[in-house]
């Protein structure tokens, strides 16, 4: 029984965390609702691919300690939280609505290279990854420009540290 107590209690805040907030609300609880609405985007980007890479997964921790300045632990409950949402989730609106009230488009843009990086991760982009990637841009208005521009500089840091990591290896074996 305290099993399903507990589990009715995740849900319940899980729901409770998609609303919006009431206006003069908790300021608190609106953060949390856009720490989560922002690693599901993450998450979303991750689960495009046909595996679940341990890169993608070490990304989104990356991405999200970036993003909101969490510890390594906020970061990897903030994720394996995102990760149950986003097996639920009917549709993404829910979740870029309350981003696109919240960040101004720079921060958007970021979010964005943010979510390229973890496509990136793995070292290989699939045409599915792509796809989850227009389309929540596009639900974030990002400028295609910008867009393709945050594309172009995740891609390039993920090039650069393959490079670096394949060099440090040869070190290693040298």
């Amino acid at each position: 029984m305290p099993m399903m107590m507990m589990m009715k209690k995740t849900l319940s805040a899980l729901f409770d965390s998609l609303l919006p907030p009431a206006p003069g609300g908790d300021a608190a609880a609106a953060e949390h609702g856009l720490r989560l609405a922002t690693a599901v985007m993450l998450v979303e980007v991750m689960r495009a691919d046909a595996g679940l890479q341990m890169e993608e997964r070490a990304a989104v921790r990356a991405a999200l300690r970036e993003k909101f300045a969490l510890e390594e632990q906020e970061a990897q409950a903030l994720a394996e939280l995102a990760e149950s949402t986003a097996e639920t989730a009917t549709d993404l609106f829910a979740f870029t609505s309350r981003i696109n009230e919240r960040f101004e488009m720079g921060q958007k843009i970021r979010m964005v290279e943010l979510m390229w990086g973890v496509a990136y991760a793995d070292g290989r982009l699939s045409e599915h990854e792509r796809h989850v990637m227009w389309r929540i841009a596009d639900l974030l208005h990002v400028p295609q420009g910008a867009y393709v521009n945050a594309r172009l500089r995740a891609e390039a840091a993920a090039t650069s540290a393959a490079a670096s990591s394949s060099s440090s290896a040869g070190l290693a074996e040298g």
